[in-house]
């Protein structure tokens, strides 16, 4: 059973990482972008950048409905990279360490 919860808890880590790298990707193409260092008319450049935004701006609304806008500047991508980080260092391992707990037969603590 501890392989199933190790392997869980690398796939879910696996999944976050690769959540944080299309954010990275999307936030680099817009700039890209904007910047016309390539162009939205090449048909590789577009489909890529419509898969990243059909990836990435679900992902980001929830943090842009909690930033006020800034002047033409989107933070909510750097407060996405922080909760982010932070479930995968602080919430994930204390998490499966309880599962670990719970399937080695620790349970929770008598009440």
């Amino acid at each position: 059973m501890d392989a199933i919860l190790n392997f869980t808890q690398y796939v879910i880590n696996a999944l976050l990482g690769l959540i944080i790298f299309v954010v990275l990707a999307y936030i680099i193409l817009t700039w890209l972008v904007s910047f016309d260092v390539v162009n939205l008319r090449n048909r590789f450049v577009y489909s890529v950048s419509r898969a990243l935004d059909a990836i990435a701006l679900p992902i980001l609304a929830p943090f842009r409905r909690l930033l006020p806008a800034m002047g033409g500047l989107d933070f909510s991508p750097i407060l996405f990279f922080i909760v982010a980080e932070g479930i995968k260092i602080y919430l994930i391992p204390p998490f499966f360490a309880w599962l670990h707990g719970l399937v080695a037969g620790g349970g929770a603590p008598p009440a």
